[in-house]
């Protein structure tokens, strides 16, 4: 997966934030979920679902250089490396996010392997998944909810937009990449909601039990920020035992594809079960 190849700038400056970027890829949890669900339901590798999970990728990066600027999460770590802002300024940084967004899209129409009714289908997925109704309401919410004990039920909502809306998206993109019928894709829908959720149960520990080498962002951010987490609100082995709850929901959610669904189930088995 290349999320990065054959994007460019006329800017030099910004040209090469794009190569900073292109060179600190990340684990690509989120185009695997694409290919790995438009597989599911095709039967067969789906070439289109790598071109889509690619545009889901630039989206992901997009969000972590806006959320790492010092007016949102402030961050200096990222995938091990000084963020975007820090290795070059914030105008760079948020040129970039605001060019990689608009790549994701283009890459998204360009998909000449499905119909226009498909990409169609695609956009408007995403679309709702970044926007005011995903992850950028859901960042929002995580701001606004700083200083403050926020309740369980709080932070899924805010999580299940601020992180989990792109991840669902990638699921969903596959299904609609594979054909998938409309049982098939709510049913990854599902999947994808659950495991999303438990995605962030997982980060919100691991920023507790990590290290910032081994985790490559800043271990401990949200307890110095005064941040509600999973682990603030549930203790630490509550938050454990809340991912393992969310992770059974998703996998239950696959019962219907039978042993064909076993590939993504041991992704989502990793996801949740990482120690990064």
């Amino acid at each position: 997966m290349e999320p990065f190849a054959g994007l460019s700038c006329p800017d030099p400056k910004l040209a090469d934030a794009l190569d900073y970027l292109a060179q600190h890829p990340g684990k690509q949890l989120r185009s695997r979920l694409t290919v790995a669900s438009a597989d599911l339901v095709a039967g067969v590798s789906v070439s289109a679902a790598v071109m889509a999970g690619e545009a889901i990728e630039l989206l992901h990066t997009y969000s972590l250089v806006h959320d790492d600027l010092p007016a949102m999460d402030d961050d200096d770590l990222r995938r091990g490396q000084p963020t975007l802002h820090c290795a070059f300024d914030e105008a760079t940084a948020i040129l970039a996010g605001d060019g990689l967004q608009a790549a994701a899209f283009q890459r998204l129409t360009e998909i000449e392997a499905l119909s226009a009714e498909q990409r169609l289908d695609m956009i408007g997925v995403v679309s709702k998944a970044v926007g005011f109704h995903g992850m950028v309401g859901g960042q929002a919410l995580d701001l606004a909810a700083e200083h403050q004990a926020v309740p369980a039920n709080a932070l899924r909502d805010i999580h299940s937009l601020k992180t989990g809306a792109l991840i669902s998206a990638a699921a969903e993109v596959g299904a609609i990449c594979g054909g998938a019928t409309r049982s098939q894709r709510d049913a990854l829908v599902r999947f994808a909601t659950a495991i999303g959720l438990a995605f962030q149960v997982t980060d919100d520990v691991l920023d507790v039990t990590g290290d910032s080498t081994s985790l490559g962002k800043t271990a401990g951010k949200d307890e110095r920020a005064e941040k509600s987490t999973y682990v603030s609100t549930l203790g630490l082995e509550g938050a454990q035992q809340e991912a393992d709850t969310l992770l059974k929901e998703a996998l239950h959610a696959l019962a219907e594809f039978g042993e064909a669904a076993e590939p993504l189930r041991a992704l989502a088995r990793k996801m949740v079960h990482r120690d990064t």
